[in-house]
């Protein structure tokens, strides 16, 4: 077992990359202790193990959780909150003064057992996820923004989720989007594109460029009908590609595009601002669909230090709020009128500097502190009047 801290900041827990960089940020602010579930098939291991990730660098500790932990009987039967509650205890001398921040509502039972202040960091619409039970989840998001301090979903949509469908308090919320390293931001605009990286090199210019997870969020059809249009401009993909897609249409058109583009495969987190530094355009096609539509688009602010144009469909609510440093499409056709015109403006759209700024105050270091100032403000009592709250949480949106 590591060392025992006075009052450490617990995440719970940190099993997606972007949370990963989250608790990364904020472990070089104060103490923090960030935990990783592994999900198990029976029984469960009462030891934990300590993790050392480089990228980013945080100190994890992996504790064992049962598959199905959250459902009904095996939550009956396992009362995993208790058993968690007794590894967090331990992971602290001050239990009552160590915020915990959990970051799935299915972790209720155990923030209602905490005795120190409890964040909600919602980074997902979980309402919105296939295969899960919308009634189970609202129950457990009400459970959660009653006991939580600070309630902190990543996106406006998700803030009017939770004040009209979990019957969160408007005072408790404050919106934290998604963001960059800070390293990623360099001390000037980037007013054109860096060099090719490895897997790109040789590849003509111009290139339009798609970094992350290219599965079922994207919108395949319209990327294809762009590249149908567009015979001159290469197209570069940075990640995995080989998920489900569960439509017929989705499936055929990634296919066609798998044969015509340059896919290099997963890269670290750490490696991907370097392609998207030398792409001549940025692209963001998204599907129009839940949960990721009333996310926060990681993508966006991964290329925003990289300063290049970008080009977006209307598939996440986060984007339509950014313009003009994203140029939003409907279809592959209008996608392929954006690329002809910057072809024309040497893939320099004037708003290079625009995005370099923005990319300042959007990193996981700034997010760090918005969260600990969040909770430094406290939280609303129940005698507070919607009248009273509402005006403080739009000037936070």
């Amino acid at each position: 077992m590591s060392e025992t801290l006075d009052s450490p900041w617990q995440i719970l827990d940190v099993g997606s990359i972007w949370m990963r960089e989250f608790a990364s940020a904020l472990s070089e602010q104060a103490p923090a202790v960030a935990w990783l579930p592994e999900m198990v098939r029976a029984g469960i291991r009462g030891r934990t193990r300590t993790e050392r990730s480089e990228d980013p660098k945080l100190e994890m500790r992996r504790f064992a959780l049962q598959r199905g932990y959250s459902r009904v009987p095996v939550r009956w039967v396992l009362r995993f909150e208790r058993r968690i509650l007794k590894m967090l205890l331990r992971s602290c001398a001050d239990p009552a003064s160590s915020p915990l921040v959990c970051t799935t509502p299915f972790y209720a039972p155990v923030a209602e057992l905490w005795p120190g202040p409890v964040v909600y960091y919602a980074t997902d619409l979980t309402v919105g996820y296939d295969g899960l039970d919308p009634g189970q989840v609202r129950g457990l998001d009400r459970r959660m923004c009653r006991v939580a301090s600070a309630v902190c979903p990543n996106s406006h949509r998700i803030a009017k989720y939770f004040v009209e469908d979990a019957g969160c308090l408007p005072g408790k919320i404050t919106v934290i989007p998604n963001a960059t390293r800070e390293s990623n931001v360099p001390e000037r605009a980037l007013l054109g594109p860096q060099e090719l990286p490895d897997g790109l090199r040789g590849l003509p210019r111009p290139i339009a460029g798609v970094i992350g997870n290219l599965a079922g969020n994207m919108d395949w059809v319209v990327i294809r009908e762009a590249m149908e249009r567009t015979p001159w401009l290469q197209w570069a993909f940075v990640g995995p590609a080989r998920s489900p897609l569960g439509d017929g249409d989705q499936h055929a058109a990634r296919e066609w595009v798998m044969q015509r583009g340059r896919f290099v495969g997963a890269k670290p987190y750490g490696e991907l601002q370097a392609y998207a530094r030398s792409f001549d355009v940025a692209v963001l096609p998204y599907r129009k669909k839940e949960p990721t539509y009333s996310g926060s688009s990681t993508r966006f602010y991964e290329h925003l230090p990289a300063g290049r144009p970008m080009v977006a469909t209307r598939g996440f609510a986060e984007l339509l709020e950014k313009e003009p440093l994203v140029c939003l499409v409907d279809t592959g056709q209008e996608m392929a009128s954006a690329f002809d015109e910057l072809r024309e403006l040497g893939f320099r759209d004037g708003f290079e500097t625009e995005r370099w700024e923005a990319s300042r105050t959007g990193t996981w270091q700034e997010r760090a502190r918005m969260l600990r100032r969040t909770l430094d403000r406290g939280s609303p009592t129940e005698s507070e009047s919607a009248a009273e709250v509402e005006p403080a949480i739009a000037r936070r949106w």
